[in-house]
């Protein structure tokens, strides 16, 4: 029996028929014309209109305000993948060739290792393999204020490599505005660890796991919208701050309110696959 509910985000529609093969959920975010077929994140309440500045966390502000609570969502494991990326149980063949090689490799169901955890997050990213040309086309600044960071690979912690992509001090300014209960936590979490869960991908196995998360961080990410706008926002890696903010904070706070374990991404874009539909 599948044991096993993944929703996979999308921003084509053309993707439904391999969305549905793999018995997946689709969710289809943008501009695409969707069938009824799709989960969508434009009924009820919803913050649609944010999708170019929240990625994914669009759909999941809709799950959480008009869908978590519904019988469908009873029992079993919670997921969520991307058109782009999707989990697998093997450390091999994380980059497959073709369709066909990547179906072999696809998350159906959660194994018996992982029965004894609550939540399953992406195998962690280093912060530290950055070269050189790298620091200076990003991050002058940075450097000029601490030249450590060039040769000292424990120095480019999650904080640093945050600066680097997404802003200068932004995450501190971010962090300022978090409730009591996390703000000194991850701060101690981002200035230690060289290394977060990416792509906020994540896996719970009950559905009350996921609304305290939600609680949590969409608050905090509408405090952020005050101090951080959507007007002056310039360059992918500002535009998305708060997906990216989500992302460092997803890697922390699971760990720190649930047992955790880790799998595997596969990074393989179906989109090469299907003949794209202009939007």
């Amino acid at each position: 029996m599948n044991n096993l509910r993944m929703f996979c985000i999308s921003m084509n529609s053309n993707h439904l028929n391999f969305i549905k093969e793999i018995n997946y959920l689709p969710v289809g975010l943008g501009k695409d014309s969707f069938s009824s077929e799709w989960f969508r994140d434009n009924t009820g309440i919803n913050i649609t209109e944010k999708n170019n500045y929240y990625g994914e966390y669009t759909f999941h502000y809709w799950l959480w305000k008009n869908y978590i609570d519904l019988d469908e969502m009873k029992g079993g494991w919670i997921g969520f993948c991307q058109y782009r990326k999707f989990w697998s149980v093997e450390k091999k063949d994380l980059l497959p060739n073709s369709l066909k090689q990547l179906k072999t490799l696809l998350l159906t169901k959660i194994p018996e290792s992982y029965q004894n955890v609550d939540v399953i997050l992406g195998d962690e990213l280093s912060t530290t393999n950055f070269k050189i040309m790298k620091f200076l086309k990003k991050g002058l600044k940075l450097i000029l204020n601490k030249p450590s960071y060039l040769f000292k690979k424990n120095k480019r912690n999650i904080k640093f490599h945050f600066d680097l992509m997404h802003g200068y001090n932004n995450l501190d300014k971010a962090i300022d505005l978090l409730d009591d209960e996390n703000r000194k936590d991850f701060k101690d979490f981002v200035n230690t660890k060289t290394s977060f869960n990416p792509q906020n991908m994540f896996i719970c196995n009950s559905k009350e796991i996921l609304k305290n998360y939600y609680s949590t961080i969409f608050p905090w990410l509408e405090r952020c919208e005050v101090k951080f706008g959507f007007r002056n926002l310039a360059g992918y890696g500002k535009i998305r701050i708060y997906t990216f903010l989500a992302e460092r904070f997803m890697s922390y706070w699971f760990q720190k309110n649930y047992k955790c374990k880790t799998m595997p991404i596969i990074f393989y874009d179906i989109k090469k696959d299907f003949n794209h539909k202009p939007l």
